[in-house]
């Protein structure tokens, strides 16, 4: 069996070696002639699977993605052929949830917030809006969620509109890009959604950038608006309009999901499929490969307390504004977008890391978070 993965899958040689003859390969060099034989194709969202990859292909008998995001698989195409649309959904959602959170201490301190004052409505309540539902809670957080094609499929949790939404606080973006139809989330953030946002309210995009109307939003802030806005995903990437950069509080390039965890995950993920389709035993799991986190044990800083205490602990493990302050002074560069993601300085979830919590009468919370103790 003739497997072919792309060279940005983490530990790929690592699960695959033993199944078959390995091939890897760079999205930049990909093509028709290269994949020709392959029986199992695995990609990230950089490589666009469709009959122009594989119509010279004619054995080809898995294609699966190490993403959470399937929009560079043309469904309609695999499915003619007969093939699944394998994914990684969720691998990620625990990174994005963690970024979320480091850009919420940011914010609160930048906005003189107290979070537990704050109500932060979710909008997509599928891995990742769940994921930071849970971490909201553990925090003392409050948080409505808003999902309509999860409450029609009869989701027991207590779901609210987007009107209510529209009165959070701050409000976190997790959808899917859905273009047409019922549940359409593309430009669900329109001009004149857009224009509804109080200057006192936080919007968080860390899930598809057609989700805002960039140009909408770039428009309101040359109008004078002072929104606060946090951006991880853009309209048009890589070739984003530069010109909204600099009016975004915390810009990065699509980098939520990246730590070590989310994205080996997904070539764990991807593993376990090929190996239940073609009858193998899954015998390697992604423990077996991870690095030891250096370092490995944080010590609660006992000078602070409260929001103090939990936002340096977060900012200790993934601090935002390191990567948003790349971004903005370099993104000018030619290729900056793409050159920044394929060489992020990956970092780890809360659950690879023990905290030493002394006498801190909160460290219930810090474990709900995903720590481990010490």
């Amino acid at each position: 069996m003739k497997i072919y993965y792309e060279d940005s899958l983490p530990y790929a040689a690592e699960f695959f070696a033993e199944l078959g003859d390995s091939q890897v390969f760079s999205h930049k060099d990909v093509n028709a002639e290269l994949v020709a034989d392959a029986d199992v194709l695995l990609v990230r969202s950089t490589t666009k699977v469709n009959a122009e990859l594989l119509d010279a292909n004619k054995g080809i008998q898995y294609v699966g993605t190490a993403t959470a995001g399937t929009n560079h698989l043309d469904k309609a195409y695999l499915q003619s052929r007969g093939l699944g649309i394998h994914s990684a959904a969720g691998c990620n959602a625990v990174a994005v949830a963690e970024y979320v959170l480091s850009a919420l201490f940011v914010m609160a301190e930048k906005l003189d917030w107290q979070l537990t004052d704050k109500t932060v409505g979710i909008v997509g309540a599928g891995h990742v809006g769940t994921r930071l539902s849970e971490k909201l809670t553990a925090l003392g957080i409050q948080y409505c969620l808003c999902d309509p094609p999860l409450a029609d499929a009869g989701d027991s949790r207590d779901f609210v509109t987007m009107d209510t939404i529209m009165q959070c606080d701050i409000i976190s973006l997790h959808v899917p890009l859905v273009e047409g139809g019922q549940h359409n989330t593309a430009h669900m953030f329109d001009a004149s959604r857009i224009a509804q946002l109080r200057e006192d309210q936080l919007l968080i995009n860390a899930c598809r950038g057609e989700v805002i109307d960039n140009k909408a939003l770039l428009a309101s802030f040359v109008a004078g608006r002072e929104l606060n806005i946090v951006l991880d995903v853009w309209e048009n990437e890589p070739d984003i309009d530069q010109l909204l950069v600099p009016y975004i509080a915390l810009a990065t390039a699509h980098i939520a999901g990246h730590t070590v965890e989310g994205k080996a995950r997904g070539t764990e993920m991807l593993y376990q499929q090929v190996c239940k389709q073609f009858g193998f035993d899954a015998t390697k799991q992604l423990s077996d490969y991870l690095p030891s986190p250096q370092p490995s044990c944080i010590n609660l800083d006992e000078t602070l307390d409260g929001q103090a205490l939990l936002s340096a602990l977060v900012l200790s493990v993934y601090d935002i504004r390191k990567d948003s302050a790349l971004f903005k002074s370099t993104i000018a560069q030619p290729d900056q977008f793409r050159y920044i993601r394929k060489n992020y300085s990956i970092r780890r979830e809360f659950a690879a890391l023990s905290v030493n919590t002394g006498n801190y009468l909160g460290s219930e919370a810090i474990y709900a978070l995903g720590f481990n103790r010490k």
